[in-house]
């Protein structure tokens, strides 16, 4: 190896960290809703439609955000952007103290809109990044290693929130409220709510110094594609518009994303509510959701792109979605949440595969593009909600996961051809098969 390789190598490797922990904190964050969610219902007494409304709030910031995120980078540059979004996350957070105080499940929602509305900051700045940080031909590696620090996480977060929220649910079941006055259900209900004040101090802590951090660390700016990657060749159009490829992969994102959030989020409450299993069990199901996403991402490692691209991976991907979908509506009981969190590996190569072949070529409305990409995270909000509301019907929470069915059949079309519809062909991004993650 040359010194100026080695020398290139070790100027990526602090920047690729310090990207490695904000994944972490993504996924940290995002998959807390799971655990969110039956607790919040029991703490404000919610209907199934109501809690879900945490994923609502979380997601719904990225559609709210994603295109006013991309104007403010345009004025703070990628590393300040990330401290913004840390330090609007870090307020969020805080913002769970009065609502833990009121019991008032507004406010709840609250905080997790304003955490959104920082997280859609930090994804429009970090994704584009590690795409584009480094040479191109390591990206895979760099792509996929931010991952498994991501699904790590997610792994990880529903067993410490769970421990912390979920013990001892079942003693706040409705039907043992209902024996008590009011005013000693209440006062049990407030100490719940209690529960989740320390947390989330220690996570807006932990934002504010990960912003420090960042602050004084050598995390060099990017202002544009071509300056990182001048053998990148893209004519640019007239208009965005012009990229029709691109509004394909922004709708599949959005599909994507509301069915990873039915896989990881839903699953508590579907074990719960509509299997019946204890909350003491079903608190640990996210966790396997996301172990499946990690072997997801380890296979990958292997597999892409030496044996196989990013787009066959997607579409491979796609059919399991499918197969497991019908797992899922058909078998009974466990096997059915099995193959609910089976569905973590068959995501795993999506978001990696949908963000290169989305955003190759936009040249000048990288930025741009990206952020309309970020607005399909929207999709976590709209179909699970959609989800519960089917749930809460004659029909049940198990049925309901037929919208599973056809939001897979479209991201098989993207794979296999709508991520080819308008696309000039040259030296891109999408020759190299490689990717980013959520």
């Amino acid at each position: 190896m040359s010194t100026s390789s080695a020398s290139s190598q070790k100027s990526y490797l602090i920047p690729t960290i310090i990207i490695g922990v904000l994944f972490f904190v993504f996924g940290f964050i995002t998959w807390i809703n799971s655990t969110l969610i039956p607790y919040l219902q029991t703490a404000c007494e919610l209907t199934a439609a109501q809690a879900i409304l945490v994923t609502f709030a979380s997601y719904i910031a990225y559609v709210v955000m994603a295109i006013p995120s991309s104007w403010v980078l345009k004025f703070t540059g990628f590393k300040n952007g990330m401290i913004l979004g840390l330090a609007i996350m870090a307020i969020g957070a805080l913002v769970f103290i009065p609502a833990s105080h009121s019991r008032t499940f507004g406010v709840f929602l609250t905080g997790l809109f304003v955490m959104g509305i920082g997280m859609a900051l930090l994804q429009t700045a970090v994704n584009p990044y590690i795409t584009i940080l480094g040479p191109i031909d390591s990206a895979a590696k760099r792509i996929s290693v931010m991952g498994i620090c991501n699904k790590g996480a997610g792994a990880i977060a529903p067993l410490i929130m769970g421990a912390v929220l979920l013990n001892g649910l079942e003693a706040y079941a409705p039907e043992k409220l209902r024996s008590l006055t009011v005013t000693a259900k209440n006062q049990l209900l407030d100490q719940l709510a209690g529960k989740i004040i320390t947390p989330y101090i220690i996570i807006a802590v932990a934002f504010i110094l990960l912003a420090i951090a960042i602050y004084f660390s050598s995390l060099p700016d990017i202002k544009n594609e071509e300056q990182t990657n001048p053998d990148h060749v893209s004519k640019d159009r007239k208009s965005i518009f012009k990229y029709p490829y691109l509004w394909l992969g922004v709708l599949t994102i959005f599909l994507y994303v509301g069915v990873e959030v039915m896989a990881g989020d839903t699953i508590q409450l579907y074990g719960y509510k509509g299997l019946h299993i204890p909350i003491e069990i079903v608190k640990h199901y996210t966790t396997f959701t996301m172990l499946g996403m990690l072997a997801g991402y380890l296979l990958g490692i292997v597999l892409i792109p030496k044996y196989i691209s990013q787009a066959k991976a997607l579409k491979f991907a796609a059919i399991l979605g499918i197969i497991l979908s019908f797992g899922v509506i058909y078998a009974p009981g466990s096997y059915s949440i099995l193959c609910l969190a089976l569905l973590g590996f068959a995501n795993a190569p999506m978001w990696p595969a949908i963000w290169p072949l989305t955003i190759d070529g936009l040249g000048k409305y990288l930025k741009l593009g990206s952020a309309f990409l970020i607005m399909g995270i929207g999709g976590g909000a709209i179909l699970p909600w959609v989800w519960a509301k089917l749930g809460e019907t004659s029909i049940g929470f198990q049925n309901a996961f037929w919208l599973l069915v056809p939001c897979y059949a479209f991201i098989l079309f993207f794979a296999t051809i709508g991520n080819k519809v308008g696309k000039t062909t040259g030296k891109t991004i999408n020759g190299t098969g490689k990717a980013t993650t959520r």
